[in-house]
């Protein structure tokens, strides 16, 4: 049957490519995965493979010519049972039942030992970067994913679908209430939520379909299905044994439950059903006031929902500075907010469709009740090592049923390693990219470096929270001397024009060297902001280094340099 090629996808927003070079011409015969056709946009040059061997035919569209994602660009007549190609040493049989996306072996290299060099299992941010850095490097690399789409809880449930609801309902926020004050009248602004979650799902589709461009354009070999490891070098993935030289474990976590209290995803949702509610509630518990549940409540409350936090601590996102978490509490009581600090939750019950939660506080005492239609559960996040085998293997687990590692995050079987959510360190996409590449490189014989010190913490509420090294708290515990250098929002001329006052920058720097030890934000646009703050201490900054650099006027980050300035009170606007 005649095979079809056409313009893959390309990326996120890329539409279209121009044929830069054919690389084949009709009649040529070409083995499985040898490129046919190159194609170039403006931000990445892709070969266009053939996904078997066969013989190419006419050329749909000459080069130069620009195709749309999806045009057919040559057809493609698969070789006939027995019938073999031969090219620069490969030897490629079409025998009936083989395997499409097999790669080609070179018959004049010794055999290998192993299918493949690396095999990563979970393709989300860990995962699928450990992958690519794999094959940037040369290896041969194939990763394994339970889900019909790449990307893992991030992309697909997490991450990128929650910050467009959240920009989304920001929008929705603003021309209720703020762009009046701006000269924007805007009359009778409603919420269309189905076209909401469809804008949420545009995203999502877009970022999992870059993932799998990525596997395409880096020869990842991509295997759907669950894995579970046999022994050191070996997996069986849908009961198919396959063997590669390093395993590395990325398979993420999940959403951490309550004793007796069952999430079904309808009125008692995780995350994950939290962001696909098909209608507003009318009141949402959310149970946990950490990152997730002020950032999903922010959502649901914006678009008209009574929200009520309920939190086991004395302040919401524990382990952020004391003073921006009661900052952030102060703001978001000031938006509507109810907050039970100090308070946990003893029991859910259903009761005619409502939810009666019963809460009483942290440490014992009496008990009142809170009425509900949904419940959000967001107390944390626990390792998802389940069904990997790795208890019949010997693999160990810590404490929190996390994967011990090395600092070369191997485990205690040699060739098996592990990153992101399921080994110690904050549970974030970015810590567990940073890990991908490191694990990679230090299977290539490299020598990386992770420092979680230096993994920015964010909170995309509104006004932003963003956070990078040590606290006040923590510096105070370690004896350590240090100065504050702290500059408010409303005294920066930016966030003036912008009417988003509200926040501060505090810079915590050593007294005796100025050398920075920590940056904690809360304000418009901290997300982006706190990148500054980190690199500065990568390279090991005082705060004077920030200070003596230009930063352009009128932005929010002059906030950034006249808190620097202040470590040594020597701020110019306040």
């Amino acid at each position: 049957m005649t095979i079809n090629i056409v313009v893959p996808v390309l990326g996120e927003s890329i539409t279209s490519a121009v044929v830069s070079k054919w690389l084949k011409q009709p009649g040529d015969q070409v083995a499985a995965d040898e490129a046919i056709v190159e194609l170039e946009t403006d931000k990445v040059n892709v070969e266009v493979p053939a996904p078997s061997a066969g013989i190419v035919g006419k050329h749909v569209v000459e080069a130069g010519s620009e195709v749309s994602v999806g045009a057919l660009l040559v057809t493609l007549e698969p070789l006939g049972k027995g019938e073999t190609v031969t090219r620069n040493d490969i030897r490629v049989s079409s025998v009936s039942g083989s395997n499409p996306e097999q790669k080609p072996v070179d018959a004049s290299a010794p055999a290998s030992e192993y299918d493949y060099d690396v095999l990563v299992i979970g393709a989300g941010p860990g995962g699928y970067v450990a992958a690519i850095r794999a094959a940037q490097l040369g290896m041969k690399v194939a990763c394994v994913e339970k889900r019909k789409t790449l990307g893992g809880t991030c992309l697909n449930v997490g991450c990128i679908p929650s910050k467009a609801l959240l920009y989304a309902s920001e929008q929705y926020e603003a021309a209720r209430h703020q762009f009046e004050k701006l000269g924007v009248v805007v009359k009778n602004v409603s919420v269309d939520l189905k076209k909401m979650q469809e804008h949420k799902q545009s995203v999502v589709e877009a970022n999992v379909n870059g993932i799998e461009f990525l596997f395409k354009k880096n020869k990842v070999t991509r295997i759907e299905g669950e894995a579970t490891i046999v022994a050191a070098g070996k997996v069986s993935v849908n009961g198919q044994e396959i063997s590669a030289r390093s395993i590395i474990i990325a398979t993420g976590s999940e959403t951490a439950g309550l004793p007796g209290i069952e999430i079904d995803e309808k009125q008692v949702v995780s995350s994950t059903g939290a962001l696909a509610l098909s209608e507003i509630p009318r009141h949402m518990v959310v149970i946990g006031g950490g990152v997730i549940g002020v950032e999903l409540g922010s959502v649901w409350k914006r678009l008209g929902a009574r929200v009520t936090v309920v939190e086991y601590f004395d302040r919401l996102v524990p382990g952020f500075d004391q003073e921006i978490s009661s900052t952030l509490a102060r703001l978001l009581i000031k938006q509507g907010f109810e907050l039970k600090l100090s308070h946990k939750v003893s029991k859910i019950d259903k009761m005619n469709g409502q939810l009666k939660i019963a809460i009483e506080a942290a440490q014992g005492g009496n008990q009142e009740t809170l009425e509900a239609d949904v419940v959000l559960m967001a107390v944390g996040r626990r390792p998802v090592t389940a069904g990997l085998g790795l208890d019949k293997i010997g693999v160990e687990l810590d404490e929190r049923g996390r994967i011990k590692t090395d600092a070369q995050f191997q485990t205690n079987i040699p060739g098996i390693y592990a990153i992101g959510d399921v080994i110690a360190g904050p549970m974030l996409a970015h810590k567990a990219e940073e890990d991908g590449v490191a694990a990679i490189e230090f299977i290539a014989g490299k020598k990386p470096h992770v420092d979680y010190n230096l993994v920015p913490g964010v909170v995309y509420t509104e006004p932003e929270v963003a956070m990078v090294g040590k606290t006040e708290e923590v510096l105070k515990k370690e004896n350590v001397a240090y100065t504050v250098g702290k500059f408010p929002f409303s005294a920066n001329g930016r966030a003036r024009a912008m009417g988003k006052t509200d926040g501060f920058v505090k810079i915590l720097a050593d007294k005796h060297t100025n050398r920075i030890l920590g940056v904690h934000m809360i304000g418009p646009n901290c997300s982006e902001m706190i990148a500054e703050a980190v690199l500065a201490m990568a390279f090991g900054a005082s705060a004077e280094d920030i200070a003596l650099t230009c930063h352009a006027h009128p932005t929010l980050s002059e906030a950034v340099k006249e808190a620097a300035l202040a470590t040594q009170n020597q701020a110019i606007h306040m």
